[in-house]
């Protein structure tokens, strides 16, 4: 078994900062007691823009009309956020709210409606308390301050925000990702909400394919505890102030590029593994000689999912057998014979025997904050990753007083 190691990196990771033609603000509207509840992210001209949404089919009002209003031509100049309430399941006058929201904000801003996002979490089934979502539209300002990034937590303990730069063209680019999520978090698009700027002048068309993709490596390879939240989505904006000749497919940088954007979502979504409802530990799963890329990913969600195998990195006991448990029940092809298994790069099983690990050294390990489990399942070349977190009694705790 190797380390995986990144590719050249042609990028840095740089503090946050908001990137060229961005403006932002976040306020307490009144929507909680003692946070702020209400951001909102303006391009100073419109943006490409492209989205990925959650698979509930209970599809809350805000993540089905953003989707309907990036469609429309793929472009955004403003998206507003709030916390607290979901806006979800709250039939056609949820869909009117959303549309009196980007309607506040297109006329604050003198824009037009159809390039406003909106997104918004917190509590399913209640209607939004429009006049405190007009006192807090009227009170956001353009500024430069990150205060939307903390706008949107629900139970987040921190905010989670990280900026990448790269030169193209002589000019530099930057990536700059926050979002929040920390329950509710199994997504296929949980209540996860995801937003990712770019002042990089791409070709239209483009960056919708490139957030599918990876966001399929990223968001969609995290899990807390298997539900899927009705508001998830990520949506990204690129505006092209930065002034760079036009990004396409056959650009020498179009690869590191990519691999930028790929590193804002990767960093953002082990952050929202790592800080899920009363998680003590961070736990990547790294999957090695699958069949191919699809199974590889399959086996390392189930691991990193399993009840089992999050409740025995909690305890620091290696029960191996709830992580081959987990792999088998899957569908993918695996060879039963000679599947191994390391935590934390030590061997615990080899050629599905367990090892002679030392109990004691493995208690040490899993004590750590980062778990690293590795199983090879020696069936083909395939590689794959996830990311999760502990389960923990405080899980309990927190999701059993949640509208309390």
């Amino acid at each position: 078994m190797q380390k995986s190691s990144d590719d050249a990196i042609a990028y840095n990771i740089v503090p946050f900062t908001w990137p060229k033609g961005y403006k932002s603000d976040g306020v307490q509207a009144g929507l909680s007691k003692d946070k702020k509840d209400m951001g909102w992210i303006y391009s100073e001209q419109p943006a490409q823009a492209a989205g990925t949404y959650t698979t509930n089919q209970f599809q809350a009002a805000p993540t089905k009309i953003t989707k309907q209003t990036i469609n429309l031509d793929h472009k955004l100049q403003a998206v507003i956020v709030n916390s607290a309430n979901a806006n979800s399941v709250t039939g056609n006058q949820g869909d009117i709210d959303v549309k009196k929201e980007q309607q506040l904000v297109s006329e604050k801003l003198n824009i037009d409606p159809d390039l406003v996002g909106v997104a918004s979490t917190g509590v399913i089934g209640q209607n939004l308390p429009m006049g405190i979502i007009e006192k807090g539209i009227n009170s956001l300002q353009l500024l430069d301050n990150d205060n939307v990034t903390t706008a949107i937590l629900t139970t987040d303990k921190h905010a989670k925000t990280i900026s990448t730069q790269l030169t193209i063209d002589g000019q530099t680019v930057t990536i700059s990702g926050f979002c929040k999520g920390s329950g509710m978090i199994h997504p296929n698009m949980a209540t996860m909400l995801g937003f990712v700027v770019t002042d990089a002048k791409v070709a239209d068309g483009l960056l919708q394919p490139i957030l599918s993709h990876e966001v399929d490596s990223t968001f969609n390879q995290i899990t807390v505890d298997g539900d899927t939240s009705t508001n998830d989505m990520v949506v990204t904006m690129a505006n092209g102030c930065a002034n760079n000749e036009l990004l396409t497919e056959q650009s020498e940088q179009y690869p590191a590029f990519v691999a930028a954007f790929n590193k804002v979502l990767a960093e953002l979504a082990k952050d929202i593994a790592a800080d899920g409802e009363g998680a003590t530990k961070l736990v990547e799963v790294n999957v090695q000689n699958a069949y191919d890329k699809v199974e590889a990913q399959q086996v390392a969600k189930a691991v990193v999912g399993s009840s089992l195998v999050k409740t025995a990195i909690f305890g620091n006991d290696a029960n191996w057998g709830r992580i081959v448990a987990a792999v088998g029940q899957t569908n993918a092809h695996v060879d039963i014979d000679h599947t191994s298994v390391w935590i934390n790069y030590v061997p615990i099983v080899k050629n599905s025997a367990s090892t002679d690990f030392d109990e004691s050294q493995m208690k040490d390990e899993l004590a750590k904050k980062v778990i690293t489990v590795t199983v090879d399942l020696n069936s083909g070349t395939a590689t794959g990753q996830a990311w999760g977190c502990d389960l923990t009694y405080d899980y309990v705790r927190i999701n059993a007083s949640y509208r309390s």
